[in-house]
């Protein structure tokens, strides 16, 4: 009779145990080790041949309406008729809408633009400030303008051969979603864009991305560079992009990041040895001259941090143009309460002494916190955001 009893109450455990894993699995987190597991998850997708992301809805443009009449004029519905959309200067695009909940797990586009003056933002549930505000080129870590995107094959985000944007982030949501683009600029923006998500469940302890965008141009004398702070609540820190443009000849890099958690006032918790030691490079990105006697270095892409330099004939402002990033994926900075982030630009002077630097310094920072978040500073003007400007 025990061993029936013990038998029973191990079979129920069991069956438990079986639905608990193959039903509620919830199709987020997906990796090879659990890619075969079955879920309940919806797979869905907007882009311009979809603008609802509806089941069954995709590619029903017709010649009336579509951005590449032109070019499907031969063919007709079905055949590549709404790829684009144009959006003219001083416009905001609404990119998609998504109802209920679900995450969005990868974000392509290829904006074909001023990168600066195109304004990306992302909208959680009904919030009316945005989480995540940024000019295009930065959010995807390719600051420099249209013509110098780097290559970058990195976890988070990737650059692939041209311009094409990719983001990785996971980016859940509980009741609604609204992707925006706004044109700034006195020209039209074409914009081909995908959005991948899932409907599905969303567990109790997850977070919201936010992304924010600065820039200071250039650096008051013996002042660091803030890359965030007023970041207000529970959370973690994902992430950093810098665009970092050099004014002096000479090295650029020593300057210490810092973060400040959770009250710290005058010191921080977490102090770094350089920027390019938190970039995960060293001993100068192992700058060099060539031929020319320009400036010259060691590019490099990985899967949590890369490294590059733009040179662009065409721009005679900045003596190094340099693209930095930092995924905190295996770290990431943990807060309670609050957290900001700063940095130093710092060079070389005579006689071994370090030498302060007015550079012009842009970043995206990347962080998940629980809502609601402090509204974002507002965005420099755009006479401010335009790369030739000092």
């Amino acid at each position: 009779m025990k061993k029936l009893i013990t038998l029973s109450v191990l079979l129920f455990f069991y069956l438990t145990s079986f639905g608990q894993h193959s039903s509620g699995y919830n199709g987020l987190d997906t990796h090879m080790g659990n890619l075969s597991k079955l879920s309940g998850a919806k797979s869905r997708s907007i882009s311009p041949e979809n603008f609802t992301g509806e089941k069954g809805k995709g590619g029903m443009a017709t010649l009336e309406n579509g951005s590449a009449t032109r070019a499907a004029r031969e063919l007709g519905q079905k055949w590549k008729v709404n790829p684009y959309v144009i959006i003219k200067p001083g416009e905001t695009f609404t990119m998609g809408e998504i109802q209920g909940s679900g995450a969005i797990n990868h974000i392509w586009m290829t904006p074909a633009g001023d990168y600066r003056l195109s304004i990306f933002r992302i909208y959680w549930d009904d919030e009316e400030n945005p989480s995540v505000e940024s000019p295009v080129g930065d959010f995807f870590a390719a600051g420099w303008g249209n013509g110098n995107e780097p290559r970058i094959s990195s976890l988070a985000v990737c650059v692939n051969p041209r311009s094409g944007f990719n983001s990785y982030w996971q980016m859940p949501f509980r009741h609604r979603c609204r992707i925006t683009m706004e044109n700034k600029s006195d020209k039209n923006l074409i914009l081909y864009y995908q959005v991948d998500y899932v409907l599905t469940e969303i567990p109790d302890n997850a977070a919201y991305f936010h992304a924010q965008f600065r820039r200071v141009n250039p650096l008051p004398n013996k002042q660091d560079y803030t890359i965030i702070d007023q970041i207000k609540g529970k959370g973690h820190y994902v992430g950093t992009y810098l665009a970092h443009g050099a004014y002096s000849p000479g090295w650029w890099g020593e300057g210490e990041i810092k973060f400040f958690i959770d009250g710290d006032d005058e010191f921080p918790t977490i102090c770094g040895t350089g920027e390019e030691d938190y970039f995960c490079g060293s001993y100068g990105f192992e700058m060099r001259k060539d031929e020319n006697g320009k400036d010259t270095y060691t590019p490099f892409s990985s899967l949590y941090a890369g490294f590059y330099f733009v040179d662009d004939p065409k721009n005679e402002t900045h003596l190094s143009r340099i693209g930095e990033y930092r995924w905190h994926i295996t770290d990431p900075i943990r807060f309670e309460e609050d957290l900001k982030v700063t940095i130093q630009s710092l060079g070389w002077q005579s006689d071994g002494r370090y030498l302060p630097l007015e550079d012009d310094l842009a970043s995206v920072a990347y962080w998940y916190q629980a809502e609601p978040h402090n509204p974002f500073p507002e965005l420099p003007s755009k006479e401010l955001l335009r790369l030739e400007d000092k």
